[in-house]
């Protein structure tokens, strides 16, 4: 895509969404579909979900154990670091705070890491789970995420970069400190904040 076309299609995104479009982003025709590696294919019979780490006590989730926690919907913008963002996306699933309540975080539990399938990793303080928007869903508009979107569960974390936004979702350690995820250890940024352009670590470029 060229300089002038993506800055068109910014340039209308901005007009039409105001100050919801982070610095450098564009809206694209569709959801785009980027991951690292080959997207799994896994039945709700296979999936599980484990809580561990700074926890009053280590909880195992199945499909239904996780389908019987309060549902509810959330409405929020995606923000891609390689610059695409989606806008109005109503999610279902579960808030992070009622899975946490399961295992009961010990006062030493300041950040998460939240694992996905394939090893995959992501870290943020504990807050940024916790906050306001942040779902682990397992819907989008009212249809089941597809594996190539992250199903059967993937986290969204709609205030930060989307690789935070882990998928195929397998568990979180909770931690007393701070653990770089997957990206971050390839030099991305630790925050990920997208209104302050926190796409790479100081000093690592990507263009």
């Amino acid at each position: 895509m060229g300089f002038e076309q993506l800055s068109g299609r910014s340039a209308a995104a901005r007009e039409k969404y105001g100050d919801r479009l982070p610095p450098g982003q564009y809206e694209p025709a569709k959801w785009p579909v980027l991951h690292y590696g080959k997207a799994p294919h896994i039945s709700h019979d296979e999936w599980q979900f484990a809580i561990g780490g700074e926890v009053e006590h280590a909880v195992e989730l199945d499909w239904a154990a996780f389908s019987a926690l309060p549902q509810v919907e959330r409405m929020s913008d995606i923000h891609c670091v390689t610059r695409w963002s989606v806008f109005d996306n109503r999610w279902s699933g579960v808030l992070p705070r009622d899975l946490l309540e399961l295992a009961g975080p010990t006062g030493n539990a300041h950040f998460a890491l939240v694992h996905g399938h394939g090893g995959y990793t992501a870290n943020m303080p504990l807050s940024d789970l916790l906050a306001e928007g942040t779902i682990f869903a397992h819907s989008r508009n009212g249809e089941r995420l597809s594996a190539q979107h992250g199903g059967p569960v993937r986290l969204v974390v709609p205030h930060r970069y989307f690789w935070k936004s882990v998928k195929w979702v397998t568990g979180i350690t909770l931690l007393a400190a701070d653990q770089p995820g997957f990206w971050e250890r390839f030099g991305y940024h630790n925050d990920a904040d997208p209104w302050r352009e926190q796409r790479y670590a100081k000093g690592i470029s990507r263009s």
